[in-house]
C-alpha cells in the first residue's frame, strides 16, 4: 500500500484527530452508541447476505447488485469505524502518516464503489420496468458480474486519484485534524506549499462531479421509469412495478442527500461540533441506516429474512430437544 500510494516525505510523522475532543463528556455515550450501531449494521448487512445466498428465488441481478452494496458498506464501515471507536477510549489520538493515506484511500475507494453500485442498480431496476422483454440479454450474469467488476475498479481508482495528491503535498506545520477521520478537506488545510489550493479545488471538482455524474444517471433511470409506471393501466401493476424501487430510491436519497450536504456546503468558517456532527452522518449514520431501509421496504427480502430466521431458530430448537432426549434417554 505504501508504494503504491508513493507517499512524500514530510516533517509530519503522525496526525491527532481532535474531533470527538469538542464533546468531552460524551464521549462514552458516543462509544456505546456507535459500537450498537456499527454491530447492527455489520449484522443487518451479513443477514442480507445469508439470506441471498440461501434463496434460489433471490438470484437474480437486482439482488446481486444488493450483495455488493452490502459487502462495500462492510468494507466501508470496517475502514473507519474500528478506529473511531479507538479514538473515543483514548486520551491520545494519535495515526501514523502511512496509516491515515491507508484510511483515506480505503474510505474513498468503498465511498465511490458504494455510488457506483448504485447507480447500477437504478440502471438495473431501469432495464427491468422499461425494457422488461430484453432483461435476460442485457442483465446476463456475464454482464452483472462485468458492472460489479467495473464498480470495484473505477471505485478502487477514484480512491487513488483523490487520495495521491493530497499525499504528495508536504506536511510541515501543525498536525490536528479537525474531523474523526483522516477526511480529505481537513488535511489539505494543514498542507503547506504554493500548490495546496490546486489540489483542493481538483479533489473538490472530482468528488462533486463524479457524485453529480452518477446521481444523474439515477435520475435520468428514475425519470424514464416513472413515465412508463404511470403507462401501465392497473393501479396494482403500478404499485408492484414502483415497490421494486422503493428501498433502492429511499437509500439513493439518503446517500446522495448526505454526500451533498458534505461536498456542497458552504466554505465558511465551520465550527468543530458541526463538522464533528457531519462527519457522523456518512461515517455510521448512512451505513446504519441502508441495511434496515433493504430489509423494511423490500417486501421479497423482508419475507425471505423471516423464512431464514424462523428455520434457523426451529434448527436450534430441534437440535436443543435432540440432545435434550439423548440426556433423558442416557
Amino acid at each position: 500500500m505504501t508504494a503504491m500510494l508513493g507517499l512524500n516525505h514530510t516533517s509530519v510523522s503522525e496526525f491527532i484527530l481532535i474531533g470527538f475532543s469538542a464533546f468531552p463528556h460524551l464521549q462514552l455515550m458516543f462509544f456505546l452508541l456507535f459500537l450498537l450501531m456499527y454491530l447492527f449494521t455489520l449484522l443487518g448487512n451479513l443477514l442480507i447476505l445469508t439470506t441471498i445466498w440461501g434463496e434460489r428465488s433471490l438470484h437474480t441481478p437486482m439482488y446481486l447488485f444488493l450483495c455488493a452494496l452490502s459487502i462495500s458498506e462492510i468494507l466501508y464501515t470496517f475502514a473507519i469505524v474500528p478506529r473511531m471507536l479507538a479514538d473515543l477510549l483514548s486520551a491520545h489520538r494519535s495515526i501514523a502518516f502511512v496509516a491515515c493515506a491507508s484510511q483515506m484511500f480505503f474510505s474513498f475507494t468503498f465511498g465511490f464503489t458504494h455510488s457506483f453500485l448504485l447507480t447500477v442498480m437504478g440502471y438495473d431496476r431501469y432495464v427491468a420496468i422499461c425494457h422488461p422483454l430484453r432483461y435476460s440479454v442485457l442483465m446476463s450474469p456475464r454482464g452483472c458480474a462485468c458492472l460489479v467488476a467495473w464498480s470495484w475498479a473505477g471505485g478502487s481508482v477514484m480512491g487513488l486519484v483523490v487520495t495521491l495528491p493530497i499525499f504528495h503535498l508536504p506536511f510541515c506545520g501543525p498536525n490536528e485534524v479537525h474531523h474523526l477521520t483522516c477526511h480529505a478537506l481537513p488535511l489539505l488545510k494543514l498542507a503547506c506549499g504554493g500548490n495546496v489550493s490546486t489540489v483542493a479545488l481538483g479533489v473538490t471538482l472530482v468528488c462533486i462531479m463524479v457524485l453529480l455524474s452518477c446521481c444523474l444517471l439515477i435520475l435520468l433511470s428514475y425519470a424514464s421509469i416513472i413515465a412508463t409506471i404511470l403507462r401501465i393501466p392497473s393501479a396494482e401493476g403500478r404499485q408492484k412495478a414502483f415497490s421494486t424501487c422503493a428501498s433502492h430510491l429511499t437509500v439513493v436519497v439518503v446517500h446522495y442527500g448526505f454526500a451533498s450536504v458534505i461536498y456542497l456546503k458552504s466554505k465558511g468558517p465551520q465550527s468543530l461540533e458541526g463538522d464533528t456532527l457531519m462527519g457522523v452522518t456518512y461515517t455510521v449514520l448512512t451505513p446504519f441506516l441502508s441495511p434496515i431501509i433493504f430489509s423494511l421496504r423490500n417486501k421479497e427480502l423482508k419475507s425471505a429474512m423471516k423464512r431464514t430466521v424462523l428455520s434457523r431458530l426451529l434448527l436450534q430448537s430441534s437440535r436443543r430437544g435432540w440432545f435434550h432426549g439423548r440426556e433423558c434417554g442416557g
